[in-house]
C-alpha cells in the first residue's frame, strides 16, 4: 500500500475517534500491551515527559519540545489530533516522520493489528515509540489522548508526569464531575516519578494530592511556584499557565540532573515554539484587514478564555465562523459566545460534525444569529467576503473546524 491506501486503511478499518467518536473509545490498555510486547517494548528504553490535562496539553506538549531543542536535544514528539496531516503527530525535532515509515509499520504489523482488533490510536502510540526508539531521541514528549489512567500511552514510565488543568470535557468517558476527571488523569501518575500540576481547583487539588501520597511523588503546583512570565510565539491568553507549567516542569529535570535546560533555552524555546515545531490553531492570525484568528478551543474552559480574550480587540464588527462535534454540551458553550456578532454556522467534515441546522436552532435560542453554510469553507469565505478592513473574524468551535480552513 502506498501512502494514501495505508491511511485509508488505518482511518475506515479501525476505530478513529478524531472522526467516530464514543464507537472509538477503548477504556482499557491491554491491547496497548499486547503491542508494545509484540514490537519489543519500546516503551521501556525511552526516556518521556508524560503531558495530560484537559486544555493546553498540545501546546505545553510543543513549548517543552521546543524549548529542549533549543537545549540541543534530539526531541520526540507524539500528540493528537493532526489537523492536515497524520504525521503531524509523531514528529522528531519539528519533522514528522516519513511516508515511508508509516508504510513500512503499517504492512509488516497489519496482520496483528486485524488479529487483535487494535484501534486507530493504540496503532498510532505503537508506531510512535517504535520510530523514537529507532531514531535514538533523547527525550520524548508524550500528549496523553484522553484522560489518562486508561489512556494507550499510560504504558511509559516518564521521568516526570504533567497535568495541565481539569475542566468539564469528553465526560462521557472521564465522568461528569471535576473530581471524576482529576482522578482520571491522575492516572498518569507513577511511583517515585515526581508530577507537575499546572492550574487546580479546590476540587482538584485533593485529587492530586492524593495520588501523588499514595505513588510516592512528589507534587508541584506550577501556578502558585512560578513567577517569571516569559514572552512566547504563541500569543493566546491561556498560554499564561502553559508557560508557567512547563518552566516548572523543567525547573525540577534540571535540579534532578535529568536534563540540562537553562533560562535562556526556555526564553528562546519559547519565542520559536512555531517555527520549531509547527504548532498551528492556536490564536493563529491569518490575516489583517480584517483581523483574521483561528483558535482550536473547543470546551466550555477553553473558550472562556479565548473569548475573555476576543473582548480586549478593536473592532467595527465581529464575524464568527461556528462549527461543533456532536458530542459537546452546547448549552455550556453556547452561553460564552457574544450576542453582537454574524454568525457563519458550519459542520466540520467529519462524522461526529453537528450539523449546522442544529446548531443554528439551538444558538437562537442564546441570542446568537447567523446562516447556514453547508461547508466550513463556505462559511469562512462568506465572511470574508461580507467583512470590511476595520471587522474582526473568529474561526473556531472545534478543532477540525480550524483543520479546513488552515
Amino acid at each position: 500500500m502506498n501512502y494514501q491506501d495505508t491511511l485509508n486503511w488505518m482511518f475506515n478499518q479501525l476505530p478513529m475517534y478524531q472522526t467516530q467518536g464514543a464507537t472509538a473509545y477503548r477504556k482499557d490498555i491491554t491491547n496497548t500491551v499486547l503491542l508494545s510486547n509484540h514490537l519489543g517494548n519500546p516503551e521501556v528504553q525511552l526516556k518521556c515527559i508524560h503531558v495530560a490535562g484537559t486544555n493546553g496539553k498540545g501546546s505545553t506538549s510543543h513549548l517543552l519540545a521546543s524549548v529542549l531543542m533549543e537545549a540541543g536535544y534530539k526531541v520526540g514528539l507524539y500528540t493528537s489530533p493532526h489537523l492536515k496531516d497524520y504525521r503531524e503527530r509523531i514528529t522528531i525535532n519539528g519533522e514528522p516522520i516519513s511516508e515511508a515509515y508509516v508504510c513500512r509499520f503499517i504492512a509488516e504489523n497489519k496482520s496483528f493489528f486485524e488479529t487483535h482488533n487494535l484501534s486507530f490510536f493504540e496503532m498510532s502510540v505503537g508506531l510512535a515509540f517504535d520510530y523514537f526508539v529507532q531514531e535514538q531521541t533523547d527525550i520524548n514528549i508524550i500528549e496523553v489522548g484522553m484522560g489518562g489512567r486508561l489512556d494507550a500511552t499510560n504504558i511509559i514510565t516518564p521521568l516526570i508526569s504533567v497535568i495541565t488543568n481539569i475542566g468539564l470535557d469528553h465526560t462521557q468517558f472521564l465522568g461528569d464531575t471535576l473530581e471524576a476527571i482529576a482522578f482520571e488523569k491522575a492516572g498518569i501518575i507513577k511511583t517515585n516519578v515526581p508530577v507537575v500540576i499546572g492550574e487546580y481547583l479546590p476540587q482538584t487539588k485533593p485529587v492530586f494530592v492524593l495520588k501523588a501520597n499514595e505513588t510516592n511523588s512528589e507534587i508541584y503546583f506550577a501556578a502558585d511556584l512560578v513567577q517569571e512570565d516569559y514572552p512566547c510565539g504563541l500569543l493566546g491568553d491561556y498560554q499564561f499557565y502553559n508557560k508557567k507549567t512547563v518552566i516548572q516542569t523543567l525547573r525540577v529535570l534540571q535540579g534532578k540532573q535529568l536534563l540540562t535546560v537553562s533560562e535562556e533555552h526556555i526564553k528562546s524555546g519559547f519565542l520559536k515554539v512555531i517555527d520549531n515545531t509547527n504548532l498551528q490553531g492556536r490564536w493563529q492570525q491569518l490575516g489583517t484587514h480584517p483581523k483574521i484568528i483561528c483558535d482550536t478551543a473547543h470546551n466550555a474552559h477553553g473558550l472562556a478564555i479565548v473569548l475573555n480574550q476576543l473582548k480586549k480587540e478593536a473592532y467595527h464588527q465581529l464575524h464568527i465562523v461556528l462549527g461543533v462535534v456532536n458530542d459537546k454540551k452546547l448549552d455550556d458553550i453556547l452561553t460564552l459566545f457574544p450576542k453582537n456578532a454574524k454568525y457563519y454556522f458550519c459542520k466540520p467534515d467529519i462524522p461526529r460534525g453537528l450539523e449546522a441546522s442544529v446548531l443554528r436552532e439551538k444558538a437562537m435560542l442564546f441570542g446568537l444569529k447567523g446562516e447556514i453554510y453547508d461547508s466550513v469553507s463556505a462559511a469562512y469565505d462568506n465572511s470574508r467576503k461580507n467583512a470590511a478592513a476595520n471587522d474582526f473574524i473568529y474561526v473556531g468551535g472545534s478543532t477540525f473546524v480550524v483543520a479546513e480552513i488552515l
